[in-house]
């Protein structure tokens, strides 16, 4: 398929500022927003033209031209697929936004979400990630995905196995395919353990329901900790632009893990079962003094040194010297490499 055989629904020249959270200039030769999965179909085939399958854009770093196609996934549709005495089984659309699923399914009396909420973002875009937080991850109640393969034009299914989930990873980034859009994720089922157990093990999670006298909460109450909690720290995106977490926490060997440990006694450490050590990387910037400090229109975040926020009208070039800035800082003083959690193209 060539530009010229784009169905009518396919713009031109778009402009992307706000499109992303982070709100970097730039224009997409073409665009296409997708509510359903027919649609996209109309879409596939064996071109060169470049693709990138965009959700909500919380966790991309798109500044620039995009020369090719942008598909932004708008499916919708949430809904109980299934219960049996284990669970239930609820399938949500790739367009979904994040917070309003978990916020739905504890309104319907389906816990297990709940420490995942305000995460921003889409449910098509949460396993790519295998977004996580405060002691869960998606991976810990994903059952199966749909994709369209946007070559074949088959429909795939993939179940928990086949997505390999790793610690902010899954096949889509092992393999490249969230960058090229070689599968593009249409529905995600969600497995929801009717024999549900509160996870408030978290340090910030565990404080936060003891300032609040929380001994035995339900899943609204950990839900409500968690959005207190994030609200402190986090900057809303739509007052200061920002793509969230920049960096991954990053995984280090048992024997740096403990040196450092041993060095700085308030770095907080969570041994993985792998036997490495999972180090929390604001920790480690906030350390390394970038916490409120910045390089021209971009920074990290005074309350919270993980984020990297756009001050207004910052470029790519700005986001990337940053970020590489901070990560040699890193690295010099503590010996640990900072990865950056955003897509970037």
């Amino acid at each position: 398929m060539s530009p010229r055989e784009f169905p009518d629904f396919v713009e031109r020249g778009v402009d992307l500022a706000t499109r992303t959270t982070l709100a970097l200039p730039g224009q997409a030769a073409f665009y296409a927003r997708i509510t359903s999965t027919g649609q996209l179909a109309r879409l596939t085939g064996n071109w060169s033209l470049r693709r990138f399958a965009l959700g909500g854009g919380s966790n991309v770093v798109l500044g620039g031209d995009f020369d090719g196609l942008l598909l932004h996934l708008a499916i919708g549709g949430r809904e109980l697929i299934g219960e049996d005495e284990n669970a239930w089984y609820v399938r949500a659309g790739a367009g979904e936004n994040w917070h309003q699923l978990v916020a739905w399914t504890l309104a319907q009396g389906w816990p297990g979400l709940e420490n995942l909420a305000l995460i921003p973002g889409t449910v098509g875009a949460a396993p790519i990630q295998n977004i996580g937080a405060y002691g869960l991850e998606l991976a810990d109640r994903f059952l199966s995905l749909e994709a369209l393969d946007m070559q074949s034009g088959r429909l795939l299914r993939l179940d928990r196995a086949a997505c390999r989930f790793a610690y902010r990873d899954s096949v889509f980034k092992q393999q490249g395919w969230h960058l090229d859009a070689q599968l593009v994720i249409t529905r995600v089922t969600f497995r929801l353990p009717k024999a549900w157990q509160a996870l408030t093990g978290y340090g910030e999670l565990a404080a936060e329901l003891e300032r609040q006298a929380v001994d035995h909460p339900s899943a609204q109450q950990i839900a409500a900790a968690v959005i207190a909690v994030r609200s402190r720290k986090l900057p809303d995106p739509a007052t200061l632009p920002n793509a969230g977490s920049f960096f991954h926490n990053p995984l280090v060997d048992a024997t740096l893990g403990a040196r450092l440990q041993q060095i700085y006694p308030d770095l907080p450490c969570y041994p993985q079962p792998d036997g490495r050590i999972k180090l929390a990387a604001g920790w480690l910037i906030e350390r390394s003094g970038w916490r409120g400090r910045g390089l021209g229109r971009v920074g990290m975040y005074e309350k919270q040194a993980l984020v990297m926020v756009n001050h207004g009208g910052a470029r790519r070039a700005e986001v990337m010297a940053l970020a590489s800035a901070v990560q040699a800082d890193v690295r010099q003083r503590f010996g640990v490499e900072l990865t950056p959690e955003p897509i970037i193209l």
